[in-house]
């Protein structure tokens, strides 16, 4: 069973005080280039806390957790996942629990992020999940990705860029590319963007690479 982490209230100046999760780095795919090449959250506090769930020593298992979601505030918006991905081991994402999550964020407007998007049976749990209310992204990691994401039509596309890209943009095949707001501007964070929680929204957000892996991460999104 996925081991997973609730924050109530984030004091992360970039999500804003809004619930986060955080799930075991177990979760995270080999297929994820960042995973040992310039992930965010393998510096600083969060990768700290990080450790810390994954050690379980920090946390709760997934009924327990879906449970704590399905208590949420109606109408709350929240972000699973600022470290780790979908539920299931590595590249599998577990149907029934992500399906549990779905079902307990009825009513809220919780949204997240993946990179396990590479077999046709994720990517049908993640078509569902963003029917049934709960907001997958398909994590890019250049923009001729994001295009073959955005073919996919499984769930909305967002995609890292080069740490000096902080204007929007157009994929190879002409879909635009918002950059993150909280990215470029202060004072604005998730709570207050919540553009990467709309499902069928019609643009691609583009995250410039940072924290310390930044320049690892920069050169995956220009490969």
């Amino acid at each position: 069973m996925t081991f997973v982490h609730l924050t109530l209230k984030s004091a992360n100046a970039k999500t804003g005080p809004i619930p986060v999760s955080t799930s075991t780095s177990k979760t995270c795919p080999d297929s994820c280039p960042f995973r040992l090449n310039g992930c965010y959250a393998k510096s600083g506090p969060l990768a700290l806390h990080w450790s810390a769930v994954t050690a379980e020593k920090r946390g709760m298992h997934w009924d327990e957790f879906t449970k704590a979601i399905a208590s949420l505030p109606e109408g709350q918006l929240w972000r699973h996942n600022q470290a780790g991905d979908l539920p299931g081991m590595g590249e599998h994402v577990n149907h029934r629990e992500l399906d549990a999550l779905t079902a307990a964020n009825k009513g809220k407007r919780g949204f997240t992020y993946t990179h396990k998007h590479t077999t046709e049976a994720n990517r049908e749990a993640i078509r569902s999940a963003n029917a049934n209310g709960f907001t997958v992204n398909l994590s890019a990691n250049t923009l001729a990705h994001a295009d073959s994401l955005a073919d996919t039509k499984a769930g909305p596309v967002v995609v890292v860029l080069p740490a000096d890209q902080t204007s929007n943009c157009a994929t190879p095949a002409g879909r635009k590319v918002v950059i993150c707001p909280a990215t470029i501007r202060d004072g604005v964070s998730c709570a207050s963007c919540q553009l990467c929680s709309k499902a069928h929204r019609s643009v691609i957000v583009g995250f410039p690479a940072h924290g310390t892996g930044k320049a690892k991460a920069s050169a995956v999104a220009n490969s």
